[in-house]
């Protein structure tokens, strides 16, 4: 069984930034993807960003250039650093990881608000 816990979410002004955290717990725990997941409010959930165990990463268009995602396999965790922020980015965050190539698990959710 996977536990995910995030953090790093919260309030932010247009053009700042947030770090999200993601620390992934359990037994044999062997992740091959790795992720970010969004929804906003009446709106799908969308993979933000993902990255694989052998560092290969992908991000939503609408991300290209502001966010950067990392993860430190040893720990289990990913991290994903969100510049230049806009209200459009405002949304659930949520972290995801997968034994394959698809996301099979998701944690609870951090909120991440984009207001002046």
């Amino acid at each position: 069984q996977v536990q995910l816990v995030e953090s790093g979410g919260g309030l932010v002004q247009p053009g700042g930034s947030l770090r999200l955290s993601c620390a992934a717990s359990g037994t044999n725990l062997r992740l091959n993807v790795m992720g970010w997941f969004r929804q906003a409010p009446g709106k799908q959930r969308e993979l933000v960003a993902g990255i694989t165990s052998g560092g290969a990463t992908t991000y939503a268009d609408s991300v290209k250039g502001r966010f950067t995602i990392s993860r430190e396999n040893a720990k289990n965790t990913v991290q994903l650093q969100m510049n230049s922020l806009k209200s459009e980015d405002t949304a659930v965050y949520y972290c995801g990881v997968g034994f394959g190539f698809e996301y099979s698990r998701w944690g609870r959710g951090t909120q991440v608000a984009v207001s002046s």
